[in-house]
């Protein structure tokens, strides 16, 4: 984002379904987890949602996220008793399946309670391979691919591709595809691209630029902070809500035709603070902030963003790498680390809060540049975003927390 342009800049991630969003949100929430599913553990309106986007009554969905919860507690533990794990997620019907090293540890987490599977590479050597493909990438990157990540799921690093032909392309998707069958390609996907856009009735403004609040925390000296995308303080800006200051830019990992990861902070003012409840556009209340511990693939997950308010879907993959590309016609960039969803977004939610129970998961990052919410809390649809805890850890923050 340039000082003083009246467009916002747009990113377009060149093969897969993105492009980064800004959205409205001056809090953020964790999910918390408790062992008994009817416990008071989730408010009312989250529950709601959650029930609407999956399709179920409200008592399934209180129950779905006790059984998810209890599951993540269980595989904290045998991590904690050094069992070999190659990384777990949620299947559709809502079990944890963990990837064990060998058939010893399968057979320990079993007697967890826990679904278990040998793989034939898990996630340390798909991390591998998708770590020579980021190197590739931040060389040259290829516009023709919208994104790669580990799937664990599939146990392949899944390419997504656009259809473009430039040379970086198909240097590649040579390289990719010298994996063999550890690598999926997935062809007929749109470009991704950043999504600021132009005021009025923005969140959160900004020379002429148009992004969403996230997630406020405080640095290692106690000074309050907030967690936001990093496209959306490229330039270090002073940061405005309902036309007053609140805070300036002071951090970014992301800068146009570079390597970059999608997170940054902001100083926020004295007199000023970073609200503990993410809002939900009336469409459930607010949602308290109780922690950011990480969610599971397949875990339900939900944003809040000005354009379009408060969306529901479930977690992807992390360790997710776009190419998104400048409508204005500056250099692609390659951004590495960020998680992927099935959370609808457009134009405008970039930087809004990701929540997953009441556990802060990210801020928004991206989307697919063609992509519109029908106005549904569970609307069909795809994202990027930028991983809190990464972004918690990487800045020395603690989280903001009720």
């Amino acid at each position: 984002m340039k000082h003083g342009r009246k467009n916002a800049r747009r990113y377009i991630v060149a093969a897969s379904i993105g492009a980064l969003l800004s959205a409205g949100v001056a809090t953020g929430a964790h999910a918390g987890t408790t062992t008994e599913p009817s416990a008071p553990a989730y408010q009312p309106e989250m529950v709601k949602a959650l029930a609407t986007t999956l399709g179920v009554s409200e008592k399934a969905a209180v129950e779905r996220l006790g059984r998810e919860a209890r599951q993540q507690d269980r595989f904290a533990e045998l991590r904690k008793d050094r069992v070999s794990t190659l990384g777990a997620f949620f299947a559709a019907d809502g079990s944890l399946i963990v990837n064990a090293a060998d058939a010893g540890a399968a057979e320990e987490v079993r007697a967890a309670g826990l679904r278990a599977r040998v793989p034939e590479r898990g996630e340390s050597e798909l991390g591998r391979i998708k770590a020579r493909l980021d190197a590739k990438a931040l060389k040259s990157a290829p516009a023709g691919v919208s994104a790669w990540s580990v799937d664990l799921a599939s146990d392949t690093v899944t390419i997504e591709v656009n259809g473009d032909s430039d040379a970086a392309t198909r240097g590649f998707l040579k390289a990719a595809k010298s994996n063999g069958d550890a690598v999926r390609i997935v062809k007929g996907q749109e470009k991704l691209e950043t999504q600021a856009v132009v005021p009025p009735g923005s969140r959160m403004t900004f020379n002429g630029y148009l992004c969403s609040v996230g997630y406020g925390a405080k640095d290692r000296s106690g000074k309050q902070v907030l967690v936001t995308a990093g496209h959306c303080i490229e330039d270090l800006p002073a940061l405005a809500y309902n036309g007053t200051r609140f805070a300036e830019g002071t951090h970014t990992r992301f800068a146009l035709g570079t390597r970059s990861v999608d997170m940054g902070i902001a100083t926020v003012d004295a007199g000023h603070s970073i609200g503990l409840d993410v809002t939900t556009y009336g469409r459930a209340g607010t949602v308290p902030v109780r922690g950011s511990e990480r969610a599971p693939s397949g875990a339900a997950l939900c944003k809040s963003g000005q354009t379009t308010g408060w969306t529901c879907g479930k977690v992807g993959s992390y360790n997710v790498s776009v190419t998104y590309t400048d409508q204005n016609g500056g250099p692609d960039t390659v951004v590495t680390g960020l998680a992927s969803s099935s959370v609808c977004t457009q134009g405008g939610d970039s930087g809004g809060a990701y929540i997953s129970g009441d556990q802060a998961q990210g801020m928004t990052s991206g989307g697919p540049s063609g992509q519109r919410c029908n106005g549904k809390v569970n609307a069909r649809g795809s994202s990027y975003f930028q991983p809190l805890d990464d972004a918690l850890a990487y800045y020395g923050l603690t989280l903001n927390t009720k």
